[in-house]
């Protein structure tokens, strides 16, 4: 068989796969739907049944033909708005990826880099430490300089198939859109058709890494980006990292590191790439994280070091976006009143192309909680005011907002404008926000809730103020220094250094308030079981 006729084969029978599960698809639901139920109930129920069966041909189609198609299907997990069934059932997908074979991943060693594995590396672990849906990562000993490495190897197949595959899932997408109009996912293929080509670099990847740690270079920070040894396109050589995940509460209570101090860094780590340097880690979720203890030749003021990996795809904001999206987060912190709301939904505008009509939904996906608005029905509900007053999601409320999201007429197309009408990089944003929220619930961290928020405000406040500073620098320059430009940069000045303080004794007051009920965790477990007691009940692992 010859080997463009062997391409054909394999590309037919790749789009094949999905386009049979979207084909099955479409005449479940169409079948389900057209039918008449005796109650709602009856109606959900079969609904939900039906969202099962599409949910698991769409995933066995989309892991027979990995790759690009296992990254849509993480993209697909992590869109809280679709039903249950599709996100719980796509799930796997963010850790179940398939190896490829040792042989396939040489003979791409030699063709890229013209040297065997074997000639690179005097020690090579055949099994992948980690796999995704673009690369696999091996650990290694490199030959010249017998140093242990992290070697990043991209799947072969993505070379050969990456167009037709963009083209097929393009093609699903507007197809989910005729069938389902309400279900507008077209954006998710424009998404992935841009990015890509970057993810699929690793010269790139390893210039973001560097951009990085360039940015942080001179701050006290527990951030560490692994030196870069060598990069091509489908190869990067990295120093190696022992560390484990950031939520590895038990790796934690060994190496004696404080949980809620992780959560607070790594907050002040994105809220310093977001709100100051304007240059963002785009795909972030906890594996793409690790904490260590701090090396004795470590810059970190604290006794770990948050490892940040996978730098290929970042997302640079314009100053604009950067200020006014620092503002929004401002009002969102402020007491609520007849003016703050009007903020709020001026900056959603500016920032989020939002109008009033669907800020309710918009103002949700920032917060994770249901807003002043009625997104979640009549039912009642505690609402918050602003971010400070924020008391933790129950599942009540979680299920609410699922309710509402699939039920309540209106909703479901409400979340796919707010979809549509969002700047790519302010859903970034957004899912920024998910990871500090969920990393401080996955450490169990005992300060409160909104602790987190208040660090984001803080950089927020210096953003803003830099920038009024900058600004009124250069009309000092241009008009020469007067009383209403004095005037102004103080008044500029204390306005920031009023509410930087406040936030800063806030900050304080919660941070007493959780080590309080640290030493109370410890009093009770060592009532029960002595030190050891003591120490698993205060690293929340009891």
């Amino acid at each position: 068989m010859s080997e463009p006729f062997r391409y054909t084969v394999i590309a037919f029978r790749r789009c094949s796969v999905i386009g049979k599960a979207v084909i099955l698809d479409a005449i479940d639901y169409k079948r389900i739907l057209s039918k008449r139920y005796d109650s709602e109930e009856s109606k959900q129920k079969a609904l939900s049944q039906c969202h099962l069966r599409s949910a698991g041909r769409v995933l066995h189609a989309l892991l027979k033909n990995g790759g690009i198609f296992v990254k849509l299907g993480q993209h697909v997990s992590s869109l809280a708005m679709l039903p249950v069934e599709w996100t719980s059932t796509m799930r796997p997908l963010q850790d179940q990826c398939h190896a490829t074979p040792y042989e396939e991943i040489n003979r791409m060693v030699i063709d890229d880099s013209g040297r065997s594995i074997s000639e690179w590396f005097e020690e090579f672990d055949k099994e992948p430490v980690g796999v995704a849906s673009l690369a696999q990562v091996h650990v290694a000993r490199d030959r010249r300089t017998r140093q242990k490495v992290a070697v990043k190897l991209q799947h072969p197949s993505l070379n050969d198939f990456c167009d037709i595959d963009m083209t097929m899932v393009e093609f699903s997408l507007a197809w989910v859109k005729r069938i389902f109009p309400e279900f507008e996912f077209t954006w998710l293929g424009e998404e992935m058709r841009e990015n890509l080509p970057k993810e699929l670099n690793f010269v790139h990847e390893a210039s973001n890494a560097a951009r990085i740690e360039a940015d942080f270079q001179n701050i006290k920070t527990s951030l560490y980006i692994p030196k870069v040894l060598f990069a091509s396109k489908r190869i990067l050589v990295m120093e190696y990292i022992d560390g484990a995940r950031i939520d590895d509460r038990e790796y934690l209570a060994e190496e004696r590191i404080d949980r809620n101090m992780v959560a607070l860094e790594l907050a002040r780590i994105f809220s310093r790439m977001v709100h100051l340097n304007g240059w963002f880690h785009a795909d972030p979720h906890l594996g793409n994280l690790l904490i260590r203890s701090s090396p004795l030749s470590s810059q970190s003021p604290y006794n770990f070091e948050i490892v940040m990996l996978d730098h290929g795809l970042h997302f640079d904001i314009d100053d604009n976006l950067r200020i006014n999206y620092s503002k929004l987060w401002l009002s969102l912190i402020s007491p609520p009143s007849p003016e703050i709301s009007a903020e709020r939904r001026k900056y959603a505008e500016i920032v989020g192309n939002i109008g009033p009509d669907l800020y309710p939904i918009f103002q949700t996906a920032i917060t994770g909680r249901i807003g002043l608005d009625d997104v979640g029905g009549d039912q009642e509900i505690q609402r918050p005011g602003s971010m400070v007053e924020m008391l933790p999601q129950t599942p009540e409320e979680l299920e609410l907002l699922r309710t509402a999201v699939l039920q309540k007429e209106g909703v479901l197309q409400s979340v796919f404008d707010v979809l549509r009408r969002v700047p790519r990089r302010v859903l970034m944003l957004l899912k920024l926000n998910d990871l500090t929220r969920s990393l401080d619930h996955a450490l169990a961290t005992t300060h409160s809730n909104v602790r987190v928020f208040l660090i984001t405000a803080r950089y927020c406040c210096l953003a803003i103020w830099k920038e009024e500073r900058r600004r009124l620098r250069i009309e000092f320059k241009e008009r020469g220094l007067s009383l209403q430009l004095l005037f102004a940069y103080f008044r500029q000045r204390f306005s920031y250094e009023w509410l930087d303080k406040r936030l800063y004794i806030a900050e304080l007051y919660m941070d007493f308030q959780g080590r309080l009920v640290l030493v109370l965790a410890w009093i009770k477990g060592f009532s029960r079981r002595g030190f050891v007691g003591a120490h698993r009940a205060a690293a929340g692992l009891t």
